[in-house]
């Protein structure tokens, strides 16, 4: 898995238990999907359709530097399965694991498009 984007946990990210709110670190995980997505299905038009389960494991604190792992693990026809690792950056310990986000490649319509891309592809390798 490669982790893409680090994030510093703040004041304005904590919960009543000064721990990281679950909720900000969702919101997190949901754009990095979408960007992921946006850079290989190469079309600014992606939603979120399914998110499984989520997997707490550790919490996070202020201060802490968490960096979120994306991975392709399925091409359909117009969406793309990504699983995600979150970890703190220091430590390398788990903070929470999702098996299947699912998003779909959206038209200029709004409807769904097929993409026609079949395995993870590189910006450099398309240059």
């Amino acid at each position: 898995m490669r982790f893409h984007t680090r994030k510093w946990i703040k004041p304005e990210d904590l919960n009543a238990n000064g721990t990281l709110f679950g909720g900000r670190l969702l919101e997190w995980i949901d754009e990095e999907a979408a960007l992921y997505s946006i850079v290989q299905l190469e079309n600014q038009k992606v939603v979120t359709k399914y998110i499984s389960e989520i997997d707490f494991k550790s919490s996070a604190k202020q201060g802490d530097v968490i960096e979120i792992g994306i991975k392709a693990i399925k091409f359909g026809k117009a969406s793309l399965t990504l699983s995600c690792e979150v970890r703190n950056m220091r430590t390398r310990e788990t903070i929470i694991t999702i098996s299947n986000i699912v998003m779909v490649n959206i038209g200029p319509d709004g409807k769904v498009l097929p993409h026609g891309k079949t395995e993870v592809e590189y910006v450099k390798d398309r240059l």
